[in-house]
């Protein structure tokens, strides 16, 4: 197990680099060098960049700063969770959405 988190460390940081990080990472994480570890994470940090990108242009048009302010601190929340848990070595889902976003991409 601890082979896997080293095998995938890179993998899984790499994913929470922006969207094009998760990409990066999905083809780090291919074929003889894949890692459950980094799939997890590339699972985890890809659900939030989507979720980011697919819910932040809606939430953009309730024109309140307390609305917007809230779903930014959101998805940062998700994010630092996120990273953290790839720099420690720690398999944890990020609250509340963790569970849907392995389910959603359980094919990476």
């Amino acid at each position: 197990m601890n082979t896997d988190i080293e095998k995938g460390k890179n993998a899984a940081i790499v994913s929470y680099i922006t969207i094009i990080g998760s990409v990066i990472a999905i083809f780090m994480n291919q074929d003889e060098n894949k890692s459950e570890f980094a799939s997890f994470h590339i699972r985890q940090a890809l659900g939030i960049f989507l979720s980011f990108f697919l819910l932040g242009y809606p939430i953009g048009y309730f024109n309140s700063w307390m609305v917007t302010s809230a779903f930014w601190l959101f998805i940062f929340i998700l994010w630092i969770y996120g990273f953290l848990g790839a720099l420690n070595g720690e398999k944890k889902l990020v609250p509340l959405v963790g569970e849907f976003y392995q389910n959603l991409f359980k094919g990476l």
